[in-house]
């Protein structure tokens, strides 16, 4: 049984034997960029903004989107941190197999690949219906007829158009990175100027008093009209739908191994990148809502129909052409994580080892990216969009809640695990406020924070119970949601109090243990708006991970040759050492040894 909990949380390290990244660094701070807007600003910023307004926000979209930023931002810093810590590829997977252990790792990298599959299928669905209501949908019409599919859980009709599209992609990303980046780089700049377009032309026929429709003018079912005609029920909710159309900016954390100055450049392009988005999503907003009433938006092509009504039709076939564009560069932002996450998997033995393979020339991933493809075409083939949606937010927001989890563990955790205290009641109820006064982290201090930690996910789920069960309005559902507040607050303020690591790092989460926490209760809550559908959906394909993993991962994964490789060159340079002192009394320790004994393996966090 120690042996069983041994392997589910050992953590990975670097190997003594282990060359090079056999990825080619080619990928510079606009590349990085370039590839976090394109992956983002695709179907949410041509869909998500008339969709929020018809009917769950109205104008005050804008506000749901600012809401949303700023949950994402909180997720988007703790990757960066990350991506300074630990330059390598594979995300989330590679930041909780350093921090927490192999067992969580391999659930939050089968997690993503789940995330990024669903999202590159669920993008080719809508880059295929938005060419479809370009031809009066008679690609769908024609399908519909001649191969209709009579299934629940599946779409209406085989989808060939998205199929092809995401095979098509597959090759271009095998060619190699950065070539597909260059294609990248064009895409996004269409998208940027396509928005830009959108700004102006908006802007020109912008008319604020569809921020001002009195009640009496609204039609029934569509709130009271004003700036925020669903009041601030329809602002959150809104935000939880808008956090989706945020999704994507943390592919750039996967390209740790291909990118130029990781340290730097990464953690530079996630915050360059979310700002350019926010500004992005809430200038379209604003033009959308001014230009048009909110309850007369097209849910599914908004910037068509709005200059439609305004009787601009150049500017109409201008922007429709550039969103087209802008969908294929989501599309590849989309897909672009994929093969990296199964390389980085495979490298370490819980995946199937072949996929970690490199081809020669093209120096990516190739079986890997060619799985990936007909894996993601698959689905766009067969799956509709709504039920594609529906289950990438779940990922999502389980990678980002152990992100920001990481970020607390390693920011209160003993380095070098040599300084042990006494664990005694009375020192440990003291030093829950440091009464103690210690200055660097200890056992006993790192423990106190990973129960902390623990205990605040613990409280969050109380609280978005809570939430569910009780009557906001209510003085009860009032105050059992303050108090459980305040614990979660008690709880930030007894981690904050422990002593927080030195280690010197190029990027580091501000008001930290604050905004993770923050992140984690976010996060959380959004889960908790998922229906059971969804969560159904999830538990299954987690199962079908956990089969692959305890029959084939844990027996092969590469961190028992690495500890196995660790023991043989420690026992080797004492060994040395020994014959040393023996033909040399006047032996000293050098500078790679503290007292005569080599320091334990470091891992990749402690080594950065």
């Amino acid at each position: 049984m120690t042996n069983f909990w041994k392997a589910l949380t050992r953590r990975k390290t670097d190997d003594v034997n282990e060359g090079e990244s056999k990825l080619a660094r080619v990928l510079n701070l606009f590349d990085l960029t370039a590839l976090g807007v394109g992956s983002t600003l695709g179907l949410g910023v041509y869909v998500l903004a008339g969709q929020v307004a018809f009917n769950i926000a109205g104008p005050a979209v804008t506000i749901s989107f600012l809401i949303a930023a700023v949950a994402s931002a909180f997720a988007g810093i703790c990757y960066a941190e990350f991506a300074a810590r630990v330059p390598k590829a594979g995300s989330a997977y590679v930041y909780s197999y350093v921090t927490i252990g192999e067992f969580v790792a391999f659930t939050i990298g089968w997690n993503l690949i789940l995330e990024y599959v669903i999202g590159t299928a669920s993008v080719a669905r809508g880059l295929s219906g938005y060419f479809d209501s370009l031809i009066n949908n008679d690609m769908s019409k024609a399908l519909n007829e001649s191969m209709h599919i009579d299934v629940d859980f599946l779409g209406d009709y085989p989808d060939f158009l998205s199929f092809g599209m995401v095979l098509l992609l597959a090759g271009i990303l095998a060619f190699g990175a950065k070539e597909s980046s260059f294609l990248n780089n064009i895409f996004t700049t269409v998208n940027l100027v396509t928005i830009a377009i959108v700004l102006v032309a908006g802007a020109m026929n912008a008319n604020v008093d569809n921020w001002r429709i009195p009640e009496k003018d609204v039609p029934e079912g569509f709130g009271t009209g004003g700036f925020m005609p669903f009041g601030i029920a329809g602002v959150m909710a809104g935000a939880a739908k808008c956090f989706y159309g945020f999704v994507g900016f943390d592919c750039i954390a996967t390209t740790g191994e291909e990118a130029i100055n990781p340290k730097r450049n990464i953690p530079l392009s996630i915050v360059v990148s979310l700002i350019i988005i926010f500004l992005s999503y809430f200038g379209v907003s604003t033009v959308l809502t001014m230009m048009l009433p909110y309850y007369l938006q097209d849910k599914d092509a908004p910037f068509p129909h709005a200059f439609d009504a305004v009787e601009w039709y150049t500017i109409k076939w201008i922007v429709t052409i550039g969103a087209v564009f802008a969908l294929c560069t989501s599309l590849l932002g989309a897909m672009f994580p994929l093969p990296r996450i199964l390389y980085a998997m495979g490298n370490d033995g819980i995946l199937f080892k072949k996929l970690s393979k490199v081809h020669n020339y093209t120096k990516t991933p190739l079986l890997a990216t060619i799985v990936s493809g007909i894996f993601a075409s698959i689905m766009a083939l067969l799956f509709n969009l709504d039920q594609l949606v529906d289950m990438m937010s779940i990922g999502t927001l389980l990678a980002y809640t152990i992100v920001a989890i990481c970020v607390l563990v390693l920011r209160y955790q003993d380095e070098e695990m040599s300084k042990v205290v006494s664990v005694k009641a009375p020192n440990v109820i003291r030093q829950f406020f440091n009464g103690n006064s210690y200055r660097e982290p200890n056992s006993m201090t790192s423990a106190i924070t990973k129960v902390g930690i623990v205990v605040f996910a613990i409280v969050c789920l109380v609280w978005c119970s809570f939430q569910k069960v009780f009557d906001l309005d209510s003085t009860g559902g009032i105050v059992a949601l303050s108090l459980v507040g305040a614990l979660l607050i008690l709880i930030c303020i007894v981690i904050a109090m422990q002593p927080v690591s030195t280690i010197e790092l190029t990027f580091k989460v501000p008001l930290v243990p604050f905004v993770p926490c923050l992140s984690v209760f976010a996060n959380l809550y959004l889960m908790f708006q998922l229906d059971l559908n969804t969560w159904i959906r999830f538990l299954i394909w987690i199962v079908i991970g956990y089969v692959i993993y305890f029959c084939y991962g844990m027996r092969n994964s590469t961190q028992i040759t690495r500890a196995r490789n660790h023991a043989e060159a420690a026992s080797n340079a004492l060994r040395d050492q020994n014959m040393g002192q023996h033909e040399n009394p006047a032996f000293e320790p050098d500078s790679k040894a503290e007292n005569g004994r080599l320091p334990p393996p470091y891992e990749y966090s402690e080594k950065l």
